[in-house]
């Protein structure tokens, strides 16, 4: 029996082989000459990525609600059949969306999985698209299965990830010289860590109320020691989320006599900015825009 076993092994190897080669190859396949890949994003990063390098090329839809929190948002049964449809998902990382696995579990056999983290460095903080080369790794992931999935298109969907490419090149150099010479490099954020990538890159510190992610109370203590740590470094001017309640970044002005301005994460937006479609890049400078200005900065 030993002596045959070499043999059977090498039989059912071959088998194997032959089996899976008959099965459907998933995420492959074009879709049919005349239509437009449906490309499903899990939030308003891989949206506005996909909208830009896509253009009227495909249809792009968001699950995530405009105002909605990201890191804890509840799949419907509606959602799940709308990935099992797409030809395309896009999401971040089960760090930013942890309920990404459970619709991942309805893709169909035809839909192409993109998950952006799985292209960027290993990092600390999960919001990757805070470093401009981050996002062109991004960016270029999304427009290759564009490609993979609309050939046709191919030359528009590399034309517009060029002027993406371009426009991220540009966005990094107005960020070094315009926070190259501040006051102040010490931005106090209330609100959770998501701008540890961009502070880190342009020698700026940061100091948030809360962690990672938003969902979750702030304790009286946390917000006694932002408090004091904003008094005793004389920071005048403190920065909050678009989309939290002014209530208690007003309450620390209150106590401190800070300005407040606003800077955008990104991952989630205002209905007003959605049905403007803004993109990252507009977003993106309204934040430089916000830290010069808070922190003193020379044009």
């Amino acid at each position: 029996m030993k002596k045959h076993l070499p043999a059977l092994l090498f039989v059912l190897l071959a088998a194997l082989v032959w089996w899976l080669s008959l099965a459907p190859r998933r995420h492959l396949a074009p879709v049919a000459e005349g239509q437009k890949p449906k490309v499903v994003t899990s939030g308003y990063v891989p949206y506005t990525l996909a909208k830009q390098l896509a253009g009227d090329y495909a249809d792009v839809s968001m699950l995530l609600p405009a105002n909605a929190e990201p890191h804890s948002f509840e799949p419907t049964p509606g959602v799940l059949v709308t990935v099992k449809n797409a030809d395309i998902f896009i999401y971040v990382s089960d760090r930013i969306e942890p309920w990404a696995k459970d619709v991942l579990a309805a893709a169909g056999p035809q839909t192409q999985v993109v998950q952006a983290a799985q292209y960027t460095p290993a990092s600390d903080d999960p919001h990757i698209w805070m470093d401009f080369k981050n996002t062109r790794k991004i960016a270029r992931a999304i427009a290759s299965v564009l490609v993979q999935k609309d050939p046709a298109h191919r030359e528009v969907y590399g034309a517009n990830l060029q002027a993406l490419e371009k426009e991220l090149q540009e966005l990094d150099e107005s960020y070094q010289k315009g926070l190259a010479f501040c006051q102040s490099r010490e931005v106090v954020h209330v609100g959770h860590l998501a701008f540890g990538n961009l502070t880190k890159n342009y020698n700026l510190s940061l100091s948030a109320l809360a962690g990672s992610s938003h969902d979750g109370e702030n304790s009286v203590r946390q917000l006694a020691d932002l408090i004091q740590f904003i008094r005793q470094n004389h920071i005048r001017t403190i920065f909050t989320e678009e989309t939290l309640s002014p209530r208690l970044s007003a309450t620390v002005a209150e106590e401190t006599g800070a300005q407040v301005l606003p800077l955008y994460t990104v991952e989630h937006v205002s209905k007003q900015d959605f049905d403007a479609n803004v993109t990252y890049g507009e977003l993106m400078r309204r934040n430089l825009q916000s830290l010069q200005r808070g922190l003193g900065c020379q044009a």
